[in-house]
């Protein structure tokens, strides 16, 4: 269960608990599903996280083909319980299908991308600090302060702190590399931030009881 284990915890009519750690393996379900069913991969070892998703989930694998029902089921669920935009798939649709030709080029891109994840991250939690205790009640304008500062990376060349330039600079060729727009990065973002920020107050409550 691991990973997915407060995924999709519902009672009567409320929605499932969600975490940062839940989005990040659920959109990891969804690249390696893309890759599953685009290669005609058989064999599930090699889509570790599509594999912990249909034991959990229990589903069946559709037309014999590994991938595409576990496509579409982690996209219902990103789009459901996180509100993502159909334009997210389709990137990372896009990014796949022009990087992953032969199953030799999946660890390179997925390597790739994990930086790329990884470095955007670190950098916006940089540059975002004092926004982050931005109520979240004041959803558009944290958007609207992602939007900006996802731009301010993208196109921004000079920075002041040589790490944050550094950073900057490789969240840009990788943004190149993989195809991925500034609208993509800035979902990504928010939901991680809006995630985030729910998290410490939910460990304060675990704590007190």
């Amino acid at each position: 269960m691991g990973i997915f284990a407060n995924l999709f915890k519902k009672k009567s009519e409320e929605v499932s608990s969600k975490n940062v750690e839940d989005f990040v393996s659920l959109t990891r379900v969804y690249f390696q599903s893309v890759i599953a069913a685009n290669l005609g991969i058989t064999n599930i070892r090699f889509v570790p996280d599509v594999a912990n998703f249909k034991r959990l989930f229990k589903i069946p694998t559709q037309g014999g083909r590994l991938g595409q029902a576990e496509k579409a089921a982690s996209k219902k669920m990103l789009m459901q319980d996180y509100g993502l935009s159909e334009n997210f798939f389709k990137e990372i649709d896009a990014s796949i299908k022009k990087h992953c030709r032969t199953q030799n080029d999946v660890q390179a891109y997925l390597f790739m991308y994990q930086g790329f994840s990884n470095d955007l991250m670190m950098l916006m939690g940089n540059l975002m600090q004092w926004k982050f205790r931005v109520p979240s009640i004041f959803k558009g304008a944290l958007r609207t302060m992602t939007e900006k500062t996802v731009h301010d990376v993208c196109t921004k060349t000079v920075w002041k702190k040589d790490d944050v330039h550094k950073t900057a600079a490789a969240v840009r060729q990788y943004k190149e590399r993989l195809g991925y727009s500034e609208q993509w990065m800035t979902e990504y973002v928010y939901n991680v931030v809006m995630l985030a920020k729910k998290e410490p107050k939910k460990k304060a409550e675990e704590t007190k009881s």
